[in-house]
């Protein structure tokens, strides 16, 4: 991402984007990336015209191409917000976002090894961590421009990405806490891998309904917050929404399931 400036433009009437996109690529000479932002006639615009324009009168060279290309339009508009990310700062964000990431995955396989005494857990939540990330990652990759709301991956969305980060390993935690529990119930920590697998399962039971219950209260209250919310903070509410679910689900599929298959077996020799 070079960086850019975006307005959001609100219009009279419905105006498709592929019309507005044409008219400011013929004022720009760039075409610029033009979405649907919230209501249906208004439109978030963003181009990287004069974006490495030093000059103190680069914005407003901006702004009057900008009104060049969009009164071709002969329809009633206004520029209801206006942001600019330089080149250094988009590149900045990026790095700090993944070294957010990479240093909350550390930290929480760190916690989880010396909570459970064991790196197989650790390793497993981290795992799930990833995925999380990643499928959240994805979703709002392959929407973006589909939906009819801004997924754009700005400080809200790396927010958002710990927050579900941050649930997902709670949810871990409370699982690997009753598998321990049941594990060392009655001296069950030397089990052979079949009995393990079996007693894990019971665990795994056991907890949920109390994940399900969880993972709904919480997912209810983040999707009137997607209704209610505005515009601004739907693309964050979004996230958490799949976060939530992926999190939920990751805990149990993938996080205990890794730790089952990387622990030794501890079956008697013949």
């Amino acid at each position: 991402f070079k960086g850019g400036r975006s307005y959001v433009v609100r219009f009279d009437q419905v105006t498709s984007t592929e019309n507005v996109r044409a008219a400011l690529t013929a004022s720009f000479g760039e075409a610029p990336e033009v979405k649907t932002y919230g209501e249906s006639t208004q439109q978030r615009i963003t181009t990287t015209y004069l974006i490495s324009d030093p000059s103190e009168d680069a914005e407003a060279k901006v702004e009057a191409k900008l009104e060049e290309g969009l009164k071709t339009l002969e329809v009633k508009y206004e520029v209801m917000s206006s942001q600019k990310v330089g080149e250094t700062v988009s590149r900045d964000i990026k790095a700090k976002a993944i070294w957010a990431v990479l240093l909350s995955c550390i930290v929480m396989f760190v916690f989880i090894f010396i909570r459970f005494k064991k790196w197989q857990y650790g390793l497993g939540s981290v795992v799930a961590l990833f995925h999380d990330v990643l499928i959240v990652l994805s979703v709002f990759i392959i929407f973006d421009g589909i939906l009819p709301f801004s997924l754009e991956i700005t400080q809200d969305f790396i927010a958002a990405i710990l927050t579900v980060m941050s649930y997902s390993m709670v949810d871990s935690v409370v699982v690997f806490d009753r598998i321990r529990e049941y594990l060392t119930e009655r001296n069950k920590a030397d089990l052979d891998k079949d009995e393990r697998i079996r007693v894990i399962n019971y665990a795994l039971n056991s907890t949920l309904s109390r994940t399900i219950n969880t993972a709904l209260t919480i997912f209810f209250v983040m999707f009137a917050i997607f209704i209610f919310g505005g515009e601004t903070i739907r693309g964050f509410a979004f996230a958490l929404l799949i976060g939530i679910v992926i999190g939920t689900y990751s805990s149990i599929c993938i996080a205990t399931p890794i730790v089952i298959d990387l622990e030794k077996d501890k079956s008697p020799k013949n």
